[in-house]
């Protein structure tokens, strides 16, 4: 360990203030998030009705999974620029082959699921949480011809309705045929307003 920190001419300080700087951070991130978790999960208990046994293992796994996180994170730093640009290289490559997260990095503009309690940042200094209660989809909004923001629908192709239409006889069917055709061109009209 005290290797990394050594220079030609002794040991950098510099070095060692701001590894120390990266990890305290890391912890106050961890207890962060454990201490949102907790609080959760005791606010589900006494709200929801959720058993506190139930929740105390939920945070312990929280607790656990940061904790692994952290002790992996050097390892996988040093996998990725340990070995003379070979980790930036594999992720040039990954860029131009499509894949779209790096590290701990997940981007949702496109959409995508949060399957475990995350939190993010919030306007005026505010953090959010989502996955507490479970899976969580995150969807992309976009801007309607009315200037209102929503969920995209998907598709965009032309509707296809089908009428079945079952008569007796022939006969029955002509006679009906004005009502029928008065009552698609009534459903036709309504969808185009919106209504």
């Amino acid at each position: 360990m005290a290797d990394e920190f050594e220079t030609g001419d002794g040991i950098d300080a510099a070095r060692i203030e701001a590894s120390l700087a990266r990890a305290s951070a890391e912890l106050e991130r961890s207890a962060e998030r454990f201490s949102t978790t907790v609080v959760s999960g005791l606010k589900a208990a006494v709200i929801e009705g959720k058993r506190l046994d139930t929740i105390l293992a939920s945070a312990a796994r929280s607790l656990s999974a940061s904790i692994l996180r952290a002790s992996l994170k050097p390892l996988g730093e040093k996998l990725l620029g340990g070995f003379g640009g070979l980790g930036t290289s594999i992720l040039g490559s990954a860029a131009s082959a499509g894949v779209k997260s790096v590290g701990n990095l997940l981007p949702f503009a496109e959409g995508g699921v949060i399957g475990a309690p995350a939190t993010f940042p919030l306007g005026g200094g505010r953090t959010g949480l989502a996955g507490e209660a479970g899976p969580e989809a995150v969807l992309p909004l976009e801007r309607g011809p009315d200037g209102r923001l929503g969920v995209a629908a998907g598709g965009g192709g032309p509707t296809r309705v089908i009428v079945n239409i079952t008569t007796p006889d022939v006969e029955s069917f002509r006679r009906s045929e004005a009502q029928v055709t008065a009552l698609l061109a009534r459903a036709v009209a309504r969808g185009r307003r919106g209504g």
